[in-house]
């Protein structure tokens, strides 16, 4: 799609009250490639749209992220502190396997340079178990490099077949008990990272956009850092963005607020 395409749905968007838009793509990072454009561009083009507050990143491959998109990014307000990273795997071996071309220290590079931009982003990503040949040191290879950067949230599921594909075609190919074994430990590893981050959240103030009311006594809306909340004692309505003290974390579900109003 053509820059100017999304531009116009996104003023139409705006027009019709949407406070926050979502930039999302299969391949979001080889943005037009096709007809000599770049996700640089088109993120500063739609951040001059009026009536849009917020512009939130869909999947984002690590190799985009280098110092000058880093530098250009954060010169925009609008733009969400969350950047959803495809990981696959912390291990450099299982990577080279799946042909990714990064290793984990230059993953962790990237993160870096994100935390310094963006002191207060959150980083999440998927992981991938069970791919073939995955040994038991590469396992725990990636859960601690999981554990390193300390995801705000993990997308965990487990390597399946697909016909056609080099990886189909190994022998090595993980027992179906170890991979279930390897999903659940994972995604226990991800739910004790979200709550860890849930927690860094609470005594912070944050501008939370209300995405809707469930009853009379509460709000759910979404942090920029794309923390769902949840605000007592508030009369705010959807598509509003309130000032909230973040008082309290609810395992890895969300957050509990408190709107304050200015006088």
């Amino acid at each position: 799609r053509k820059a100017e395409e999304v531009v116009h749905e996104v003023e139409t968007l705006a027009a019709n009250g949407c406070k926050e838009v979502v930039l999302t793509g299969i391949h979001l990072s080889s943005y037009g490639l096709d007809h000599g454009d770049n996700l640089l561009h088109l993120i500063q083009e739609v951040h001059k749209v009026e009536g849009i507050r917020r512009i939130r990143l869909g999947s984002l491959e690590p190799g985009i992220i280098d110092e000058n998109f880093v530098k250009e990014l954060a010169k925009l307000e609008k733009i969400c502190p969350h950047f959803h990273l495809s990981l696959q795997s912390g291990s450099g071996a299982t990577l080279k396997r799946m042909n990714r071309h990064y290793t984990p220290d230059e993953y962790y590079d990237i993160v870096l340079r994100l935390r310094k931009a963006f002191p207060d982003c959150a980083i999440t990503t998927d992981i991938m178990v069970g791919f073939a040949g995955e040994t038991d040191e590469e396992f725990k290879e990636s859960c601690e490099f999981a554990q390193k950067v300390g995801f705000a949230a993990m997308h965990v599921f487990t390597y399946s077949i697909r016909e056609g594909t080099a990886a189909a075609r190994r022998t090595d190919h993980v027992a179906h008990d170890i991979a279930v074994k390897r999903y659940h430990a994972m995604s226990d590893l991800a739910k004790k990272l979200k709550e860890e981050y849930f927690r860094s959240c609470v005594g912070k103030t944050e501008k939370v956009l209300i995405q809707r009311r469930e009853s009379e006594e509460y709000a759910n809306g979404l942090t920029p850092q794309y923390v769902p909340v949840r605000i007592y004692g508030s009369d705010a309505n959807r598509q509003d963005i309130i000032t909230v003290q973040i008082t309290g974390a609810s395992g890895s579900d969300f957050c509990v607020g408190e709107e304050i109003k200015c006088l």
